[in-house]
């Protein structure tokens, strides 16, 4: 049993690979809080506009508000002060200050939520991610269905020959794949 006898916050990490249902497994987190009337402020990174500019949006088209930022700092400056829980999405497209900013919004008591891809198209650890998961006490790794053979899929396979790290898109540009049919296009 968890008694918890003064203000004490924490960090949860909800990871996985494109189309593993990270976004909308922080909707749902977000509105169980909202249910019980705990204000919840929500973030994602400016580059992020493939749904909505003021929204974060899942692939199956579930949504809440959010605040874009281009650097977590940003996070402070709208910061309310009867804010319980700060989610914050695509936590791999911010630099490591992601890490510190999480870290310090715990230590004030509150409840972060963080969602993002814990590897980049390569396979390797996307960004703070490898940090955020480090320092997390609840971690939800999700995984998709590859879509090539169907078995559990933990990748994110890119359909281009684009080279850069952060590509925003969607399933125009990515596919969920497993282990096995994971290929890195070049």
């Amino acid at each position: 049993m968890n008694i918890i006898r003064e203000k004490t916050g924490w960090i949860e990490v909800i990871c996985g690979s494109m189309f593993s249902g990270k976004t909308e497994e922080l909707i749902r987190r977000i509105r169980r809080a909202e249910y019980a009337k705990q204000k919840v402020q929500v973030f994602k990174p400016v580059i992020d506009n493939r749904y909505s500019d003021d929204q974060i949006v899942s692939h199956s088209h579930m949504s809440a508000p959010s605040i874009n930022i281009s650097q977590p700092n940003e996070i402070y400056e709208h910061l309310e002060e009867d804010t319980r829980i700060v989610a914050i999405d695509e936590a791999q497209f911010f630099d490591e200050t992601v890490v510190e900013v999480a870290n310090k919004l715990a230590d004030m008591g509150l409840r972060v939520i963080v969602a993002g891809l814990d590897q980049d198209y390569l396979g390797e650890p996307f960004g703070p991610m490898p940090q955020l998961l480090a320092i997390a006490e609840y971690i939800t790794k999700n995984l998709a269905i590859c879509m090539k053979c169907g078995n559990p899929a933990n990748r994110t396979h890119r359909l281009t020959k684009d080279s850069d790290t952060i590509l925003v898109g969607a399933d125009e540009l990515y596919e969920a794949r497993c282990r096995n049919c994971h290929e890195i296009v070049k």
